[in-house]
């Protein structure tokens, strides 16, 4: 029995504007998606901004009731069996907010205990292992309002694993930590996989999805687009070469000559502080370079370098459909 599953699963809103003349839109946030996750597999959606990734976390977890289509959580309905879903799914979601900040975060652990019906002889040997495995323990007297932010977020994963679930939701946990404490937090992740328990995991960092994920779906505009593991997703872009270019001070016509260059299969810009970034995908063994420092023209250039594509090149190729 697969531990989640998503059946056509829809999701619509209506949504007024106008005030002289009212106007009623409908936008369909998630199109009828299908995936399953297996027990004890640490599962990966990923997905731009907008694609419906939390909306579809939020049907999951009980949070909203999907327009059509269907849910279970190991085999209930997430509608119309809502408080069995809540008793197995511990529902963590990335950022500071979620914890009391003049308590400590032992105190914070107890309380939510209450909340969750943990009985106190169980709370007395879980609250100590829960310590353990977030890499709290020695901390957790301490009020959280001076915890950093990885450590209010593990201890978020601590509090939604104090009812013991078997399924764990992990909505982008690592947003906006630091390196160190991000890389504290995808240990803790991984060992949650380990112990047994089935993940379903929401990121932004590709390396983060690639490193932890058992099998990855990739949502855009409301409609999985692709789901495999991450050497068969990467696989997609397996015969092409990428060219990274620093480009200083990009204008858009440079931008559409690389576009339109003979070869170019795929153009992406990251902006970095002083730098954009250019990527540029093209078939393996083709040698661009040179046309694409001509297409550039005066524009100041830093390093050129061409490499393997990754996870995310595929994700890139993926979303936008190049």
């Amino acid at each position: 029995m697969a531990a989640i599953e998503a059946e056509k699963l829809r999701r619509t809103y209506r949504q007024t504007s106008g005030f002289v003349r009212r106007r009623t839109k409908t936008i369909e946030a998630v199109r009828g998606i299908d995936f399953e996750v297996n027990e004890g597999e640490l599962f990966g959606l990923l997905g731009p901004n907008g694609a419906g990734k939390t909306t579809t976390i939020k049907m999951l977890v009980t949070l909203l009731i999907p327009t059509s289509g269907a849910a279970r959580v190991l085999g209930h309905d997430v509608v119309h069996s809502a408080r069995t879903v809540r008793r197995n799914i511990g529902y963590v979601f990335g950022g500071d907010r979620g914890a009391y900040e003049r308590l400590s975060g032992l105190d914070n652990l107890r309380y939510f205990s209450e909340l969750y019906g943990v009985p106190p002889k169980v709370q007395k040997r879980r609250i100590p292992e829960l310590l353990e495995l977030v890499g709290l323990m020695g901390r957790e007297k301490e009020r959280v309002e001076g915890y950093s932010r990885g450590m209010k977020q593990r201890l978020h994963i601590a509090r939604g694993l104090l009812h013991d679930p078997p399924v764990v939701v992990l909505d982008e946990p690592t947003i906006g930590l630091d390196p160190v404490g991000a890389r504290e937090l995808r240990n803790t992740i991984a060992e949650l996989a380990q112990a047994g328990k089935t993940v379903l995991l929401t990121t932004h960092y590709m390396y983060e999805a690639d490193a932890l994920c058992d099998r990855i779906a990739v949502i855009a505009e409301g409609e999985i687009v692709a789901e495999g593991t991450p050497t068969a997703l990467k696989s997609v872009v397996a015969d092409r070469t990428v060219v990274e270019i620093e480009a200083y001070g990009l204008p858009a016509g440079a931008l559409e000559r690389v576009r339109a260059s003979p070869g170019v299969t795929s153009v992406s810009v990251e902006e970095r502080e002083h730098v954009q970034l250019l990527l540029v995908q093209a078939p393996k063994g083709l040698e661009l370079t040179q046309q694409l420092l001509g297409c550039l023209g005066d524009v100041r250039v830093g390093r050129v370098a061409a490499r393997e594509p990754t996870l995310e090149d595929a994700y890139v190729s993926l979303v936008t459909g190049s």
